[in-house]
């Protein structure tokens, strides 16, 4: 616990099971809401492959995550976390021009 602490910079415990108990829910959360958007897009393992579907629902899930993230996150407390954590991991998926700020 520590070390995450350290990487983090994060002072108590209950902020890192915070943090656990946010990437938990809003990943249950995606898949959740990702299952009637399929639905209304008539994709389903009936209508097409599972080779295709499964990637398909995939893919819909990594935006809903990441823009409920920081939603969920704020919730239990812990905005800011998310917050640099999202600007560091979509920088690194060359989206970080996303959060430049114009001067």
């Amino acid at each position: 616990m520590e070390k995450l602490k350290e990487r983090w910079d994060i002072e108590s415990n209950w902020a890192i099971v915070a943090i656990f108990i946010v990437f938990a829910i809003n990943g249950s959360f995606a898949a959740w809401v990702a299952k009637p958007i399929t639905a209304f897009l008539g994709l389903s393992t009936e209508t097409i492959s599972p080779w295709f579907y499964y990637p398909l629902r995939i893919l819909l899930i990594f935006p809903v995550y990441q823009l409920t993230l920081p939603i969920v996150g704020w919730l239990f407390g812990q905005f800011k976390f998310f917050w640099a954590f999202e600007k560091k991991f979509l920088g690194r998926l060359g989206l970080g021009f996303l959060f430049k700020e114009n001067n």
